[in-house]
């Protein structure tokens, strides 16, 4: 059985490699391809640990970072598909299925402010 997220390290084990899906990926990997990986990553971690352990290590505005990039629905769904995916093949339990709720809402929530919801 998978063990659930209750840890900064097993959350970092999520972020580390569900970015380098995203890094990779067809869709995603141009859009991302000015990040600076290594300075973006404790980045959240920090703010997917704050979100799911309460450890309030995060601080910042996510969506500001987002605002400017070329984005599209076709990104969001692509980014939640490899989001799910990535926490399926190695978390399982109520944490991680509060991370698929919180990846969902964000994804919401950033397509409204930008305009793309029907």
């Amino acid at each position: 059985m998978k063990p659930d997220l209750s840890s900064r390290a097993q959350v970092e084990k999520l972020i580390s490699a569900f970015y380098a899906r995203v890094s990779e990926d067809a869709l995603l990997g141009p859009v991302f391809r000015h990040v600076d990986w290594p300075h973006h990553l404790p980045i959240m971690v920090n703010f997917w640990s704050s979100m799911l352990l309460g450890d309030q290590s995060y601080r910042g505005n996510p969506f500001q970072k987002h605002i400017h990039l070329p984005i599209g629905r076709e990104h969001f769904d692509q980014w939640l598909h490899l989001f799910y995916t990535t926490l399926n093949e190695h978390f399982s339990g109520p944490i991680a299925e509060e991370a698929k709720t919180r990846a969902a809402s964000i994804a919401t929530l950033f397509q409204h402010r930008l305009g793309l919801t029907a």
